[in-house]
């Protein structure tokens, strides 16, 4: 039987063009953002109290907003690390240039990473990443700068967990880790 003249339903799993990729990153971005709560709800006045006073019940008001605005989080520290770069070009552009390969390498990949024919680990991925980002910046000379604003960033974060009342409690808390969990 011949295939001469047909036309594939489908592509092989292997092959993959540019525009399935930045659809696939797309998907996925979405996906990311979609568990971004709202702004509105993230600063709240009405939702704000003091830290109660013992550590049990402060650090579990922090885990569960920490919980359930994480990306909201990780946008304000990306944010801050920004903004400390942007007067220095240099390290503003070395950030930049690192973070898109953090996105191909790292975060939008769905197959392993083969090098040479043998098959790289998600570990060593990572651990290559980070001492190549963290040469790079350091050849920049911002290193200070970029911890002073990663220090920033986290108080900021832990400052809203801490007075963000969570007494309420999340209705969707549950909801939202059983996605997750997925």
């Amino acid at each position: 039987m011949t295939t001469y003249g047909t036309i594939p339903t489908s592509q092989p799993a292997t092959s993959s063009s540019p525009l399935d990729y930045i659809s696939r990153a797309k998907n996925i971005g979405r996906s990311a953002l979609a568990t971004r709560r709202p702004w509105r709800e993230f600063g709240d006045f009405h939702a704000f109290s003091f830290p109660p006073r013992s550590l049990g019940p402060l650090f579990s008001r922090i885990k569960s907003n920490l919980s359930y605005f994480s990306m909201n989080y990780a946008i304000i520290v990306l944010l801050i690390v920004f903004l400390s770069l942007l007067w220095q070009p240099i390290s503003l552009i070395v950030f930049l240039v690192c973070m898109v390969g953090w996105l191909f390498l790292y975060f939008l990949r769905d197959e392993s990473l083969v090098l040479f024919g043998r098959t790289i680990g998600e570990g060593v991925v990572l651990a290559v990443l980070s001492i190549v980002t963290l040469v790079l910046l350091l050849l920049t000379h911002a290193t200070l700068n970029i911890l002073i604003s990663l220090l920033v960033g986290i108080l900021v974060v832990l400052v809203h967990a801490a007075i963000r009342d969570s007494e309420e409690g999340y209705a969707d808390l549950e909801n939202y880790a059983a996605v997750g969990d997925r």
